[in-house]
């Protein structure tokens, strides 16, 4: 039997085409859906959920939607019953934890002062700041948590992990209160869902110590905007972030001002070769449920 997919470019084909079992069929948003559509099993999406929802109307036959990003947001709680969804986690975790080192050593060495002095031309000696020793708490233990990590401990950081239960040598979000206090910087990689949205609030940034970092590298509404500003603009903490609420952020916005805090436009996971590694996320996930299993990645309500 061949299941009929449909995806949105040749990458996907060409990828596609190489599991057994597969039809890939491509499709555009801005051309009549291919006759294959009345077919089609599996879906991916190659724009957001309320652009490609219509066309569901014309699929009867769906039963799972493969994203080619990890966040699931705008898909949760939208879909026609019995169509499955599964996300690409796996895919991005270790570019964005790339991003996370990139703007941790930047922050510890001090580089923007340095890149400032040598615009001006000036032979400026900073004492800078190191990795080493520093306590690091990561709020989000999947792929991407694990994936940083593993990159932050050859640096001799002292790195905690907090997960939304806990596990192993993995801390539950109940403990957040207890660990807030004793951490110089705070990375939050969770998934935007009921629990997360809003949980960095003023309590929670209360609770870190002067001079602590924020880094957010998971998605902007997890963060309470009013609150971080006003910590930021008191100059006690600090922040990094790919990610903001609103996004994108308005040129008016008071975040862009501020001295103590790096911005950057969602690109933690935007790296050359990145939808080539979607890709063979996706293509394994196909693969899975053209063999009668289902995805690894599949999102279970806890959104």
């Amino acid at each position: 039997m061949t299941i009929t997919v449909l995806v949105p470019d040749d990458d996907g084909v060409a990828a596609l085409s190489e599991v057994a079992g597969v039809r890939p069929v491509r499709y555009s948003l801005d051309e009549p859906l291919p006759a294959e559509a009345a077919e089609a099993e599996v879906l991916i999406p190659g724009a957001r959920a309320a652009d490609v929802l219509p066309l569901l109307e014309k699929t009867p036959r769906l039963r799972l939607i493969q994203l080619l990003s990890a966040g699931a947001e705008d898909w949760t709680g939208v879909l026609p019953e019995g169509v499955l969804l599964s996300t690409c986690r796996g895919a991005h975790g270790g570019s964005t934890a790339e991003w996370v080192m990139a703007v941790l050593l930047s922050w510890c060495r001090r580089l923007p002062e340095f890149a400032e002095a040598q615009r001006a031309r000036r032979w400026s000696r900073l004492v800078s700041d190191t990795l080493q020793g520093k306590r690091v708490l990561i709020v989000g233990a999947g792929d991407l948590g694990q994936q940083l990590r593993r990159r932050l401990e050859p640096f001799d950081a002292w790195v905690t992990m907090v997960g939304l239960s806990a596990r192993d040598d993995i801390h539950g979000v109940e403990k957040l209160p207890a660990l807030l206090p004793e951490a110089d910087v705070v990375v939050l990689l969770v998934p935007l869902t009921t629990r997360t949205r809003g949980m960095v609030d003023a309590k929670f940034l209360a609770s870190l110590p002067d001079g602590a970092l924020l880094v957010n590298a998971s998605r902007g509404p997890v963060v309470d905007t009013a609150a971080l500003l006003a910590e930021l603009e008191s100059g006690r903490l600090e922040a990094a972030l790919d990610v903001t609420d609103p996004e994108p952020l308005p040129e008016d916005h008071p975040l862009w001002g501020l001295p103590n805090v790096v911005i950057t436009p969602h690109v933690g996971g935007a790296v050359v070769d990145a939808r080539r590694r979607s890709y063979v996320v996706a293509a394994a996930e196909i693969g899975r449920y053209v063999r009668g299993e289902l995805p690894n990645n599949l999102v279970r309500g806890e959104y």
